[in-house]
């Protein structure tokens, strides 16, 4: 990848999280109570992704073969899609502080009807594939590893406050967390109780 390419997917995807982490702000503020999973890894969470965008907008003279590149930019547009996705299906209660409300319903569409941490995998994706699309993979090896040691704690926080609501582990049960599995799809909760109860799956 040349110097100009490079710049501009690092700057497209820094722009992506500005504007994520506004629309994260925005629904806290209309959000109400709510509880935050893991507040400790959060920090190091946004550590993780600063590092991550400067490890890949360094300079470096590695060459990537030109299949491996292509397989890496497919990794990265399908990391930015799925967020977006995400971002869609949870409306006002998604947020990147895996802040979780009270009351907020269950959300079993989209691609909560496959799995149920999907922006984490979009976010686990994004790590393994972007560095390996600017030539920078035992760099992103690294930066995958320290991801992944700090969403382990935070998805733990998260589903023990999702479990403790009700609606969400009947919806859920039996539903993978990372990789869809033939014939594992969430269940849509009665629409009486969706609109009582439940919460809908908050990731970064």
């Amino acid at each position: 990848m040349n110097p100009r390419a490079r710049t501009a997917l690092v700057l497209g995807l820094g722009a992506q999280r500005l504007v994520e982490l506004r629309l994260s702000a925005r629904n806290r503020r209309r959000g109400g109570n709510a509880e935050q999973a893991s507040r400790a890894t959060y920090p190091l969470m946004v550590a993780t992704h600063v590092a991550l965008f400067a490890v890949c907008a360094w300079p470096r003279p590695r060459r990537v073969p030109r299949a491996i590149e292509v397989a890496a930019f497919l990794g990265v547009g399908a990391a930015a899609a799925l967020r977006i996705w995400v971002i869609r299906s949870l409306g006002d209660d998604w947020n990147v502080t895996a802040h979780v409300r009270t009351g907020m319903r269950v959300v079993t569409g989209g691609p909560y009807r496959y799995i149920r941490h999907p922006n984490y995998v979009a976010v686990a994706l994004e790590f393994a594939s972007l560095p390996v699309a600017v030539g920078a993979a035992p760099e992103g090896l690294v930066l995958s590893l320290a991801n992944a040691a700090v969403l382990v704690p935070r998805i733990r926080a998260e589903e023990r406050l999702l479990d403790g609501i009700p609606g969400y582990s009947d919806a859920f049960r039996g539903v993978p967390r990372f990789v869809p599995r033939p014939g594992r799809r969430s269940r849509q909760s009665p629409a009486s109780a969706n609109q009582s109860l439940g919460v809908s799956e908050v990731n970064d």
